[in-house]
């Protein structure tokens, strides 16, 4: 009975200081690749924000940029500017789409490459680049 109750008591120490250190530096790696991963996600609802916006506010597409540039300056939108979006005609009228990549510089040769791409359209196809 003694050996049981000393099993028992050896099992609740808790956390070594060797577990502590390690599950710190986990919860920092993943804070820090989320203070780098946000700000880009949060960019890219503004861009799909802005894109909706542009559509709505042209009917041609160098009115589609301008707007979308304009939108952008205001979003602080750095990432893509309105020459750089794909906009088609299809069945439902003016369709704008975009795509773009984000290199995050993580430690050393070390990156994170987001590949991020949105549309207008309903149905959510991305219009290519033309070759």
């Amino acid at each position: 009975m003694k050996q049981t109750g000393q099993q028992t008591l050896k099992a609740q120490q808790g956390i070594s200081l060797f577990g502590l250190i390690f599950s710190l530096g986990v919860i920092v790696l993943i804070a820090m690749l989320a203070m780098k991963v946000v700000p880009t996600a949060i960019e890219y609802t503004s861009i799909k924000k802005a894109i909706m916006s542009a559509k709505n506010a042209g009917t041609t597409a160098n009115e589609i940029q301008t707007a979308f540039d304009k939108q952008a300056e205001v979003s602080y939108i750095t990432s893509i500017s309105g020459k750089e979006l794909q906009i088609s005609k299809g069945d439902e009228g003016i369709e704008v789409s975009f795509s773009y990549q984000k290199k995050i510089p993580l430690v050393g040769p070390a990156s994170l490459l987001l590949e991020y791409q949105g549309t207008t359209a309903s149905r959510g196809v991305i219009a290519k680049k033309p070759e």
